[in-house]
């Protein structure tokens, strides 16, 4: 039986002497009375990009769901089990979010399986593989842009289209979209570049991405 890691048990404890006990009024409160987050952040499983970090976030400020390459699928309900659906329901119906906010970054492993089709010809790979399909249609697109452009620069176009797909498979769920049409939900577009910090937002009139 392997034992729990020996770096994590430090850094819990410092954690819980540093953070947790200073902080254990909010925290007993979050357990008494539950979660009240206004936004819901769906953002890349990357190591590299911590949602929390970045924008500083304390315990119950932000609902995350994070996957590879922070897709969200199309709304559908077939087959049996919907972890991204599932969570984007409770944040919308349940916690009442105001703001949705999908978050990609730079140098995303996912999607350069993607633009590549690496994962396509690892016959292991069929999570991934079948994942990645999302973004077949806007890796076509910017293949078809950007034929001369180096590989560097259509994995950045692949990330950011990547997030606008990402907002529109969004307005597939019926009630994201009545929530939006009512005023009460906002869709957002953020990309995280992760060598200099800087985090771009996308201007929805534009489409184009803006560095803060």
């Amino acid at each position: 039986m392997s034992s729990f890691p020996e770096k994590l048990v430090d850094r819990f404890r410092r954690f819980k002497h540093r953070h947790f006990v200073p902080n254990a009024d909010q925290y007993e409160e979050l357990a008494t009375y539950g979660q009240s987050p206004e936004v819901m952040l769906i953002s890349c499983c990357d190591s590299r990009v911590d949602p929390e970090t970045i924008f500083t976030a304390m315990p119950g400020e932000m609902f995350v769901v994070r996957n590879v390459a922070n897709l969200v699928p199309p709304y559908e309900t077939g087959g049996k089990y919907h972890g991204v659906s599932t969570a984007i329901e409770f944040a919308v119906m349940n916690l009442r979010v105001k703001h949705i906010i999908i978050m990609g970054h730079s140098s995303c492993g996912g999607v350069k399986a993607a633009l590549d089709q690496s994962a396509a010809i690892q016959t292991e790979a069929m999570f991934i593989s079948r994942w990645m399909s999302m973004l077949d249609d806007a890796r076509l697109r910017v293949l078809s842009a950007h034929q001369m452009a180096p590989q560097a620069e259509k994995l950045k176009m692949l990330e950011l289209e990547g997030i606008k797909n990402s907002i529109r498979n969004l307005r597939t769920f019926p009630f994201v979209k009545n929530e939006e049409d009512k005023g009460r939900l906002s869709l957002h577009g953020a990309y995280f570049e992760i060598a200099s910090g800087t985090l771009s937002v996308l201007n929805h009139s534009r489409g184009e991405f803006f560095p803060l």
